[in-house]
């Protein structure tokens, strides 16, 4: 009897697709947690381009993105090249956001992008139920105070429409299994490396000749849009676009625990009622019965 030898993508599927979403809902937020603490040193877009680079060169030897171009159809290299400048906007935008508003405000406004997305393929009053108590809980956190800093609104909803963005492209090159997904997304990543060069390398220059800052900078940068990106790719191979969407509502309270514990930004108590309601509309949520087939059968 032959014995079984574990690989990459077995290893991937064994673990449940909503526990690969947790890992990436902590980081997702633990990397742009730490980006803050680089802006005053580095500068917005400096960080932004050392998470990008980052990631670019870690998924580089591993994903092998100039074969995925060079055996990529005229189609795929729309797709690959339109999320990389997916990504590059997205957390260009994010950053800007996250420099003048708080950061569960700006996890509150990208969330409200996903909530078209969590409607579509959602039949059941159960999961209607949980939509309706996510969405409460995202406009409470909100705390309708409309901020004194327009201009950080707009990057705050510039973010969240990209954010929609990653989600559509993200499992569209999920539909090849998690570990080809993941090929996909270090195709994508460099072309987002080429997109941010020209617009946060003054910035991010810098961090030369200061260790501390370039390995700061590498950290945010594997925990920013590595871990969670991969994750992502792991969840979404296995998860439909609406169950992972609704899902999303989780980040919003996930972007205020870690707000609290690593920028010091306190939640009140309203802020506190929204991550429970949030919270409670994730576990009543169940996928519904169409939502067993694979994403590779959903219409995009």
């Amino acid at each position: 009897m032959k014995t079984k030898i574990p690989t990459f993508t077995n290893a991937a599927e064994a673990v449940p697709p909503h526990a690969w979403f947790g890992v990436s809902a902590v980081f997702h937020y633990l990397g742009p947690s730490f980006a803050v603490l680089l802006f005053p040193a580095v500068g917005v877009l400096g960080v932004a381009w050392m998470r990008i680079t980052t990631a670019a060169l870690v998924f580089a030897p591993w994903t092998k993105p100039w074969r995925t171009f060079a055996g990529a159809t005229a189609r795929d290299w729309v797709l690959l090249l339109g999320l990389g400048a997916c990504l590059t906007g997205m957390n260009t935008a994010f950053y800007i956001a996250l420099d003048r508003l708080p950061m569960s405000l700006v996890a509150a406004i990208e969330f409200v992008g996903t909530i078209g997305l969590a409607l579509y393929g959602l039949r059941t009053g159960r999961n209607l139920l949980a939509l309706a108590l996510a969405v409460t809980g995202v406009f409470v956190l909100i705390d309708v105070r409309l901020s004194s800093d327009p201009l950080g609104l707009f990057w705050a909803f510039l973010n969240g429409a990209m954010f929609v963005g990653y989600i559509l492209l993200g499992h569209r090159i999920a539909q090849g299994g998690a570990t080809g997904g993941v090929e996909r997304l270090g195709a994508a990543m460099a072309a987002a490396f080429l997109f941010i060069m020209p617009i946060g390398f003054v910035q991010a220059a810098k961090a030369v000749g200061e260790p501390m800052l370039l390995l700061a900078g590498i950290g945010v940068g594997v925990c920013s849009s590595v871990i969670p990106y991969v994750c992502d790719q792991f969840a979404m191979s296995r998860l439909p676009r609406a169950s992972f969407a609704l899902l999303m509502a989780l980040l919003p309270a996930t972007a205020t625990i870690i707000g609290a514990v690593v920028l010091m930004q306190i939640p009140s108590t309203r802020d506190v009622l929204g991550v429970l309601l949030v919270m409670l509309g994730v576990a009543v949520h169940s996928p519904a019965p169409t939502e067993a087939k694979s994403t590779a059968e959903e219409p995009v």
